[in-house]
């Protein structure tokens, strides 16, 4: 069995998997399979992949096609059919550097018997910089105090257990809602264990109109009920105290807003106190996203 599942969730990119496939023949180790999870594409996607298993010669392409829901429930498949010990997703429009792999191979056989959960590692865009900011100066670290203690910005490139996320998964599912970030997993899986930390590049990005940094906005208005779960989440990471509560907590109250569950709004949070102390804040922000999205419509 392959160390390492590449998994992809994938909607009407067929004219830029080539790329990502590319990125994945010229990889310095195969140790590793790939699987595409077409969420509903109506392009050429489904032909491409199943030509490319049947030429494939060093590394097993795996596809399962299912009914567009947004990327998070590509995760859910993705996570429920992986049997590797380690996983590691890389966007349609997106590269891998050349010897991703074998630089996770290399870092995992150094920890893998520390208790480590995963790794965390670093996005670059096509000239090879880094995206925003490079980690922190750290050996183990919680996906949570990436963003929210050390205040890291830009993408970076998670790879983890798989056993793990599937003690986590599935996100959270809306009827209607495709715009759910799938980073509530890491939040999620942090209560196992830290990441191992390097500032060492795994994957090529390339930002593209229609992806999930598109338009958040948009996101907020289109997916309600994903983005306050997501806030419910952030409440309760150990970090979580005064303004970053309060900023939560108006964009958990505006998400309920946007969602027509303002009712449950402080009945559902865990932190209540602030959440009522919002409240004007967060309905202010719910009727500014859903004036900005119906001019724009």
């Amino acid at each position: 069995m392959p160390l390492i599942c590449v998994f992809t969730p994938t909607y009407n990119r067929a004219n830029l998997l080539p790329e990502l496939y590319k990125s994945l023949q010229d990889q310095t180790s195969f140790n590793f399979k790939w699987l595409v999870v077409d969420d509903g594409s109506q392009d050429n996607t489904q032909q491409l992949i199943n030509k490319w298993q049947r030429e494939e010669k060093n590394f097993q392409i795996d596809y399962i096609r299912k009914e567009n829901g947004g990327i998070h429930t590509g995760y859910n498949t993705a996570i429920e059919y992986m049997d590797t010990p380690l996983c590691v997703a890389i966007d349609s429009d997106d590269k891998a550097t050349h010897d991703a792999i074998e630089n996770i191979e290399r870092i995992w056989d150094n920890i893998k018997d520390k208790g480590y959960i995963g790794i965390v590692g670093l996005d670059c865009d096509p000239q090879g910089n880094v995206i925003k900011d490079y980690l922190p100066n750290v050996t183990d670290i919680y996906a949570y105090e990436v963003k929210y203690k050390y205040h890291i910005k830009g993408d970076k490139k998670y790879i983890y257990k798989t056993d793990i996320l599937k003690k986590v998964a599935p996100t959270p599912t809306f009827p209607g809602e495709k715009n759910i970030n799938p980073f509530i997993l890491f939040l999620e899986a942090d209560k196992y264990g830290k990441l191992f930390c390097v500032n060492q590049f795994f994957c090529i990005v390339e930002y593209r109109e229609g992806g999930m940094s598109d338009s958040m906005l948009k996101q907020y208005y289109n997916s309600p009920r994903g983005f306050a779960e997501r806030r419910k989440k952030l409440m309760t990471i150990p970090c979580a105290k005064g303004a970053f509560l309060f900023t939560t907590n108006i964009h958990y109250v505006s998400s309920c807003y946007l969602a027509k569950r303002l009712k449950y709004a402080v009945r559902e949070s865990p932190k209540k106190l602030w959440t009522i102390l919002s409240f004007p804040f967060g309905i202010l922000l719910g009727v500014y996203i859903k004036y900005v999205n119906r001019k724009e419509n």
